[in-house]
């Protein structure tokens, strides 16, 4: 059972569109080095929720705590003052840009007389990305020439580097081959030991059961349960996302 101050809480939050309740309601809550799956087929909400912990949508209703205090997040810039960072499932790489240049993106590292100072930025790409990531070697070429894994291994550096300590991922594993999946996977580890909180949005049970340490279901805009992932099986959590069934219980 964790314990503590929870990263993140989000309170009965609800936001609708053209009459029609995206999300109902919803409360959940994320403590340091942990990850929680947000798993539900699409429309479900799980991705509308995320959006308001990310700035992108203002919440009709609700409560964002951080840190165990309220916040007021408007857009993204709000979000990334309370060391929120989302990793969408297109990366949003510029492809034609190498590592280093996508991680300082818009924050350029700068030389005294004001130019880019493009010797830093690698320097500074180089020792995150030896932590996050050792076997990186491809620091001259465009990212388009790098695998999904590896371009992973950017954009999840690009949020560390920026202290991030609440990262919100989006379909991680998405298309990647099962090297590719491990990395990945050992990346969230790493950032896991280093106290940060996961959102980790997936259509795939296994990946939640391999990456996670608990599972939000969201059915029709509302949350189904919250569970331990060591406490159910595979099948009671597709019970969940298609029935709307909790472990125990007949469908609602």
């Amino acid at each position: 059972m964790t314990t503590g101050t929870p990263l993140v809480e989000l309170r009965n939050m609800s936001i609708a569109f053209g009459g029609v309740r995206a999300v109902d309601d919803v409360s959940i809550n994320l403590y340091p080095g942990e990850v929680v799956g947000l798993l539900g087929h699409n429309g479900a909400g799980k991705s509308t929720l995320i959006k308001m912990l990310s700035g992108a949508y203002a919440a009709d209703s609700g409560e964002i705590w951080i840190n165990g205090e309220r916040a007021t997040i408007n857009n993204p810039r709000d979000a990334r003052r309370y060391n929120i960072e989302t990793i969408y499932q297109t990366l949003a790489l510029a492809d034609n840009l190498d590592a280093a240049s996508n991680l300082f993106l818009g924050r350029e590292l700068t030389s005294g007389l004001g130019f880019v100072d493009d010797d830093a930025m690698e320097a500074e790409t180089r020792k995150i990305m030896n932590r996050l990531n050792p076997n990186f070697q491809k620091f001259a070429e465009p990212v388009s020439a790098l695998s999904g894994g590896q371009r992973q291994s950017v954009a999840i550096a690009r949020a560390v580097y920026f202290d991030a300590r609440i990262l919100i991922m989006d379909e991680p594993t998405a298309a990647l081959g099962p090297h590719e999946t491990q990395m990945v996977s050992e990346l969230i580890q790493k950032l896991k030991a280093d106290g940060i909180g996961i959102f980790l949005i997936s259509h795939d049970i296994h990946d939640v059961m391999e990456l996670c340490d608990r599972a939000s279901v969201m059915k029709n805009g509302q949350l189904v349960d919250t569970v331990d992932v060591n406490d159910v099986t595979d099948d009671e959590l597709l019970s969940m996302i298609i029935l709307g069934k909790k472990p125990g219980e007949a469908a609602a």
